[in-house]
This record gives C-alpha cells, structure tokens and sequence, in this order.
C-alpha cells in the first residue's frame, strides 16, 4: 500500500422505495473496533428503525478485513450486496449503515437487493474522498546559502517543511509521500553536486484530501 482513497468524513443521504425509508450513512473508519463503535452508534440513534443494516471494509487491496450482516432482512437481500457495492468502488476503511424504516410494502427479494444497493451507490456519489498515504520523515543539514533553493525543491515534489532549525547549518525536517521522496533526493543531489542528502527518519502513515 502506498495510496488509496478513503472518506474524507461522515456523510448521510435517504430515498423512498415503495413508502419505505432507507438511511444510509458512511463514514471513515480505521480498525475493526472503530468500525463496530460505528455501527452500534447508528443503530443507536435510529432504534426505532425497522433494520439497521452494516457492511464495511477495514484495510485496503490485500490486507481488508470485511464484514456484513442482513440484520433481519432475508438472507443475502441487504448486507452482502452492500458489502459488493464498497468493495467495487475501490475506497478502503469505509462503513456504511443503511436503515430502514418498513412502509408497509413488501419489496422482494430483487427489490431488496436493489434497494441496499441503491442506497449505497447513493451515499458513495456524495461521498468526499481523502487520501491515504505511506509518508517519509526526513531530516537535512544544509548550508545557508541553499536554503532557499531547497525550499523550492520540496514544494515542487509536494513536500511539507515540518521544522527548520537554524544553527552553524540549517536542519529541515520535511514530509514526502513515499513515491515522491526519491525523485525529491535525486534532485537534492543533482542539485548539490552530490554533497546533500536527506535521511529519513521515520515512516507513517497520513491522510491528505482529495481535490476535485
């Protein structure tokens, strides 16, 4: 994993299938724990609703943990093609609960399908996306006379000053994305005649918007 979407924060749309309500909402979640506090705080707030129904996913590509349930509804009519909407649309650490509030009509097998579903898709198409990335922390000593031109490095790798400490050198501490440190080193160096180079320091994990 070096990047993949998430959402970016808590979101809620509803519709009407045949007089009954469905509620979905979406929200980030980073563990199974915070997936589960999720789903308990939904169901919480909408106690009175006819099913509470969850799916999410925890993770990303290989390393997912995903989970649904019908809560009530026939098996395999509202948690599972849940759960195939999230794991199509390529976000990870999402959970959606979609609530139902029953109008009194019998939907079917197929009209349940689709209106989980539908309900999904819904609450994705309003959904605002982050990011999550593998970042590197990294430290360099330079010389004065350089400062600004490494500046202007960093921003042109979309880099992040974290920290410049000005003693006998300068010592920056800077954030890159892990696929754009090493063209960010490659310049540093060409830049210096090989006589700069940056160390990373540590390696974590951040989350940064998505535009557009």
């Amino acid at each position: 994993m070096s990047r993949y979407p998430i959402p970016a924060k808590e979101v809620r749309t509803e519709f009407k299938v045949k007089n009954s309500l469905f509620i979905a909402t979406a929200a980030p979640v980073f563990s199974v724990d915070e997936a589960k506090a999720f789903v308990q705080r939904i169901k919480a707030e909408f106690a009175d609703a006819t099913h509470n129904v969850p799916a999410y996913v925890v993770g990303y590509g290989t390393a997912v943990t995903a989970h649904c349930s019908d809560d009530g509804e026939p098996s395999g009519t509202a948690g599972r093609p849940m759960l195939a909407v999230l794991q199509g649309s390529g976000i990870g650490d999402i959970a959606v609960v979609v609530t139902r509030y029953f109008g009194g009509t019998k939907l079917g097998t197929g009209g349940l399908v689709r209106a989980y579903s539908d309900a999904v898709k819904a609450v994705l198409a309003v959904l605002p996306l982050a990011e999550k990335v593998l970042t590197h922390t990294v430290m360099l000593a330079l010389p004065y006379h350089l400062l600004e031109r490494v500046r202007l490095l960093v921003g042109e790798w979309n880099g992040r000053v974290l920290d410049e400490t000005f003693a006998a050198d300068v010592t920056m501490t800077m954030q890159f994305t892990t696929d754009q440190f090493p063209i960010f080193q490659e310049a540093l160096r060409e830049m210096s005649h090989g006589t700069l180079e940056a160390e990373i320091v540590e390696t974590s994990e951040a989350i940064v918007p998505l535009m557009g």
